[in-house]
């Protein structure tokens, strides 16, 4: 399979409703998407990275930067066998995994369309319905987030998660759970506390958490440990599991009895597939983490979630929950009963709207083989 040609655009596209978490608010999402010119088939990869570079190191720009001038030309004209082999064929640049990510899967889209398969299957992937979990977060009140909670409780989705940070967490749980007594319910601090916090985390323990997703720093796999063996609620790690190495030394550690999975943060699908085996081999649940994804990201995040340890809810909801209008066509939509129904159409699984995603663009450069 010959890469002919890259393509990198930035679209822009306005959230429904804002988004906050402990890093801040966000209303609109700067996307990176790339699409690999493959003899004939457009394979399809989003970037995850935020629009700052608070999450993780990365940024819609930094992204720009190294896709247009490394990632991109090392591809560029280069016979492929697989998307697996686009992980290993690109240059030595230290980190920067959602750049990489967003070309490598963007390779094996195309790779699943030249084969005639589902991307999923060629994942190795065997879920054919997958529960969905929603992530809500920050709101300007607790009324306003108990209403969330309700439309999505209404709405059927299997777990309901909440952005928490110091300030917006006891009361805000106690609220919830007074509320919603029987819902799998569980939190995300995106790294807003510290060990010294021990005592304060501890009274999580009486709201039934399902988990409580990266209460310490991002960088962090040890204290997490400390702090694991304090608490009675699970621990998930997000942002310390970059590779299936970390994934590795959290579980030897007992940082955590949860794991999150993020295509992005990892640095694609073949990395994303190795956390996963870490953990099913050590009989660790895993699920997948959303970042806010367009519909083409969406649709790879439901593709990794095929795989058999994905056994937890994931944050891959209805695209009517973020977008006025979707870039892939049909949207991603979530049943009564909360789950969403495995496409079984050729590579992503989901059409790409290119006239919609022309109108969205803000720029566009195609990287060809010198």
């Amino acid at each position: 399979m010959r890469i002919e040609a890259i393509t990198l655009r930035e679209i822009r596209m306005p959230l429904v409703h804002f988004f906050e978490t402990s890093f801040g608010r966000t209303t609109e999402r700067r996307i990176l998407l790339v699409t690999a010119h493959c003899e004939g088939v457009d394979g399809w990869g989003e970037c995850t990275a935020g629009e700052h570079p608070f999450y993780n190191e990365e940024s819609t720009e930094t992204a720009w930067y190294v896709l247009r001038e490394y990632l991109a030309p090392a591809l560029a004209g280069r016979d492929l066998e697989s998307g697996r082999e686009a992980a290993f064929r690109m240059p030595a640049v230290r980190g920067h995994r959602m750049a990489k990510a967003a070309l490598e899967n963007a390779v094996w889209d195309a790779e699943a369309q030249a084969l005639g398969i589902p991307l999923w299957k060629l994942l190795g992937g065997t879920r054919k319905e997958l529960a969905a979990g929603v992530s809500i977060g920050i709101q300007d009140s607790h009324e306003q987030l108990l209403e969330k909670i309700a439309v999505e409780v209404a709405a059927g989705y299997q777990r309901i998660k909440v952005k928490v940070k110091p300030g917006w967490d006891v009361e805000v749980l106690a609220k919830i759970r007074a509320q919603f007594p029987a819902i799998l319910l569980s939190c995300d601090a995106n790294s807003a506390y510290t060990l010294d916090q021990v005592a304060h985390l501890k009274e999580f323990d009486q709201f039934r958490l399902l988990m409580i997703e990266q209460p310490l720093w991002s960088d962090e796999i040890y204290l997490h440990a400390l702090l694991q063996r304090e608490l009675a609620t699970n621990l998930c790690l997000d942002e310390s599991i970059l590779h299936a190495r970390d994934a590795l030394a959290a579980i030897e550690l007992k940082a955590c009895r949860i794991l999150n999975i993020k295509l992005g943060r990892v640095g694609g699908f073949t990395e994303a597939i190795r956390v996963h085996d870490v953990a099913l081999a050590a009989e660790v649940p895993v699920w997948c983490g959303g970042m806010l994804e367009s519909g083409i990201g969406r649709a790879h995040n439901l593709a990794l979630s095929t795989l058999i340890g994905f056994s937890l809810p994931g944050d891959v909801s209805a695209s009517a929950r973020y977008w006025k209008e979707d870039i892939i066509e049909p949207g991603v939509t979530v049943s009564g009963e909360g789950t969403i129904a495995v496409s079984g159409a050729v590579g992503r699984g989901y059409a790409v709207r290119e006239e919609l995603i022309e109108r969205f663009t803000v720029r566009k450069e195609t990287i060809r083989a010198k």
